[in-house]
């Protein structure tokens, strides 16, 4: 398959070419997708012989590590994959340009999340920097399948979420902050995130020992990578101002200024809330939201009891394709990171990505058009898993 591009991104090929540009304004629209088609297989046809990933030398990039705790299936159904997917579906690809201080032979490589192997597919591009870049492309059926014409703006958030999944990874493993590729380039993979070696190691040579490193001190740990799950509906009970504050801190930050964020909140008093530049939450509008919110996400009716949903917003109905495809791969970078956040606050959390005629602008007053939905993720204190039966 070939890779996606931003103006005209290449879906199964039963189905050619794909303007997104329209294909957002359909996904945004009140139409329904058709019934369900066959998924496919769960991992892209990789071709040749698998390969297990070796264990890292000191000073090695640990490859291993990396993608167990990123992208790795936990069973064979590929459901429990560590990054949430629409529908579960997990329409994002990667492959490995990995280059010297690696394991693994310098090359090009793609992944099977399911048995954790790879598969060579050639030799690296001329210039491949030490380390290796994880590439993310999609496969558009896995996702269509179920969503039909609502399917792109959900691929895109979720290479963001695999994105994040990976970075979140390398924080974990101590490594170098990885450098991101979420601008929507004319061509080439969806996204790409680069690793670069350990601090103060080179490709091995043998002329300056490795030095140990550690992870991050904000970094969570590998247990809360590999056990974070979306929590079933319902989640209920607001979180703590001091929380959502900290949340909402933490989308600013990862979205690099390509999307907007607020709050709605249920009790003790519903409003929409957003951040100040202070650092404080200022009230955006008074009164309950969540109840339209239910409406828009594709009708989920739990979302009207939920504690509070982060919602990334902006990206207006004139917004080109590589403005489309920086705004949604941000939300899901965001909102990865977020999820993860909240975790660790003892709250439960399940990503929404399925918006329809969510125009959160108009609904405020502003010109139409302007400020839509791109991306939430609901929140509680409690769900239903800790609820004592009535």
């Amino acid at each position: 398959m070939k890779h996606v591009h931003a103006a005209h991104p290449v879906d199964a090929k039963e189905h050619g070419p794909v303007d997104l540009v329209t294909a957002l304004a359909r996904a945004r629209s009140p139409e329904g997708p058709g019934p369900d088609t066959p998924a496919g297989s769960v991992v892209r046809a990789w071709p040749g012989p698998p390969c297990p990933i070796p264990k890292a030398d000191p000073g090695e990039l640990d490859l291993r590590a990396l993608l167990r705790l990123s992208l790795a299936a936990s069973d064979g159904s590929g459901r429990l994959r560590p990054a949430p997917s629409a529908g579960a579906l997990h329409p994002v690809d990667a492959e490995l340009v990995v280059g010297p201080g690696c394991p693994l032979p310098s090359g090009r490589y793609g992944y099977d999340p399911l048995r954790h192997r790879v598969h060579r597919l050639g030799r690296q591009p001329h210039g491949t920097l030490p380390g290796a870049t994880v590439e993310l492309s999609v496969t558009p059926q896995r996702t269509v399948s179920h969503y039909g014409h609502r399917a792109w703006p959900l691929m895109l958030l979720d290479t963001g979420h695999v994105a994040a999944a990976l970075w979140l990874a390398g924080c974990v493993l101590g490594l170098p902050e990885p450098v991101l590729r979420l601008d929507g380039p004319a061509d080439g993979p969806v996204a790409a995130v680069h690793f670069a070696l350990p601090e103060g190691t080179r490709p091995p040579d043998g002329t300056r020992p490795p030095e140990q490193t550690r992870p991050a001190a904000h970094a969570p740990t590998p247990r809360e990578l590999l056990t974070r799950r979306s929590a079933p509906p319902p989640l209920r009970g607001t979180p703590p101002r001091d929380v959502l504050r900290a949340l909402l801190a933490t989308t600013v930050q990862a979205s690099a200024g390509e999307i907007s964020w607020c709050a709605t909140v249920g009790e003790p008093q519903p409003e929409l809330v957003e951040p100040a530049p202070d650092g404080t939450l200022r009230r955006l509008a008074a009164g309950e939201a969540r109840p339209t919110l239910a409406v828009w996400a594709a009708r989920q009716a739990w979302i009207a009891d939920a504690g509070a949903v982060l919602l990334a917003h902006g990206c207006p109905s004139d917004a080109d394709a590589p403005r489309i495809r920086r705004a949604h791969l941000r939300a899901g970078f965001a909102t990865h990171l977020a999820h993860v956040a909240a975790l660790r606050h003892g709250l439960a959390a399940r990503p929404v990505g399925s918006w329809q005629q969510a125009d959160l602008g108009a609904a405020l007053g502003a010109p139409p058009g302007r400020d839509w939905i791109v991306h939430g993720l609901a929140l509680g204190t409690t769900h239903h898993d800790e609820e004592k039966p009535s």
